[in-house]
């Protein structure tokens, strides 16, 4: 293979997901539509101005007019304009439940088929890929996503360092009385290929023959350590071009950013309860915007970036 590819993808969590990941409790109502309303157009800016397509990964209550209806409109007409300037929207649950690997196949249809079917109706057409709350995967999401005819998946994080942090942070939190809303990945998925295979559809973490391709979230080679957004925007200069430098060796590159990254604090009205608790959000906008463009001009001197709807295209081809 000739090019190397990258997609970059933004996982588009509300705020709630991160009171509920440090035990805070229900987040204010008026923070609901700060992701969507702040931190997206800032994102589409900086694409727009290097000619990028990416993957927005869209919870499907942030479109459900049975919740708020003026925040659902806004939040449509915004999206279909990505969906119109080339980005891509996939399916990241209807309520975003980090315990979805657990659920029975009842409870995944809804959260899959509620997400999908609001995404049809701002699109127009079929959504072919899938991110998992809380980097979890099961046979059951699996065997919904086939019947759907989903094309990939990307919910595999096989970085074990995120893993054991991910742990002390949550035994702290039990600790100190107040649980987290997280649960714990299957560490068996830690394990998992790091580039894109054909997952076994009984044990996805595996190689097998599923007619879909999972696209994992991206690792260095050999320490597996994390390559996602959080880790690169706030990593000094030095570490970040050493971690970019590593995964210009592998021949894809998942890079994985959530909505909360281009969030500033100050001026998005965020409460200290949860800057207190949730680093990024201590760094400046203007630094983290600094160096998501830094990663994204490497990005497009080394790779070809494409959305993740292609990628699982190439990486069919690549598996046949």
């Amino acid at each position: 293979m000739s090019a190397r590819y990258c997609s970059v993808s933004i996982d588009l969590d509300p705020i709630s997901c991160y009171y509920r990941i440090h035990g805070l409790g229900a987040s204010p109502p008026e923070l609901a539509a700060t992701v969507m309303r702040n931190c997206v157009p800032r994102f589409a800016e900086v694409f727009a101005a290097r000619g990028i397509h990416a993957t927005f990964f869209v919870v499907g209550a942030d479109l459900d007019p049975t919740i708020d209806l003026d925040a659902a409109r806004a939040a449509r007409k915004q999206l279909a304009a990505l969906d119109r300037a080339g980005h891509e929207l996939g399916n990241h649950s209807h309520t975003h439940p980090y315990e979805m690997a657990r659920l029975d196949a009842g409870r995944v249809a809804e959260e899959v088929g509620h997400c999908d079917a609001l995404l049809r109706e701002v699109t127009g057409h079929r959504t072919m890929g899938f991110r998992a709350p809380g980097y979890d995967l099961s046979p059951v999401m699996v065997a919904e996503l086939l019947r759907r005819g989903y094309t990939y998946d990307s919910s595999i994080f096989p970085a074990p360092g995120y893993y054991a942090a991910k742990a002390a942070v949550m035994a702290a939190l039990a600790a100190a009385g107040r649980p987290s809303g997280a649960v714990m990945t299957n560490p068996r998925a830690l394990l998992a290929p790091a580039d894109p295979y054909r997952p076994s559809a009984r044990a996805p973490w595996r190689r097998g023959q599923a007619a879909l391709v999972e696209l994992p979230v991206a690792v260095t080679p050999w320490l597996r350590i994390p390559a996602i957004g959080t880790s690169l925007l706030l990593a000094p200069r030095m570490l970040r071009e050493r971690a970019l430098a590593a995964m210009a060796k592998r021949p894809f590159f998942n890079l994985e950013l959530h909505g909360i990254d281009l969030a500033d604090a100050g001026d998005d009205g965020i409460p200290g309860e949860l800057v207190a608790r949730q680093p990024d959000l201590r760094v400046p906008l203007a630094k983290k915007r600094a160096a998501l463009e830094e990663v994204l001009d490497y990005l497009l001197e080394h790779f070809t970036i494409v959305t993740l709807r292609d990628a699982a295209a190439w990486a069919q081809r690549e598996a046949a």
